[in-house]
């Protein structure tokens, strides 16, 4: 599913546990700055195949959850 393997990417990046992210996190409690978002936007274009453009929409892991299903059913 979407949210382990974007789970499993932000915890590679950050250098944490995979257990500490669930859909209710927020990017920023994680200590994500802006850069840190983009780049990780790019490692989720690699991954899914989709381009996400950096928004203040997302905030939370299920948003970009709920923004890669919505443009992987495009």
């Amino acid at each position: 599913m979407i949210i382990e393997k974007l789970a499993e990417i932000i915890a590679n990046k950050l250098d944490c546990d995979v257990a500490d992210i669930t859909a209710e996190t927020k990017l920023t409690d994680l200590g994500m700055d802006s850069l840190d978002i983009a780049e990780l936007l790019m490692d989720i274009s690699d991954e899914f195949g989709v381009e996400i453009e950096v928004s203040p929409d997302i905030q939370l892991v299920s948003d970009l959850v709920a923004k890669i299903e919505e443009l992987k059913a495009e």
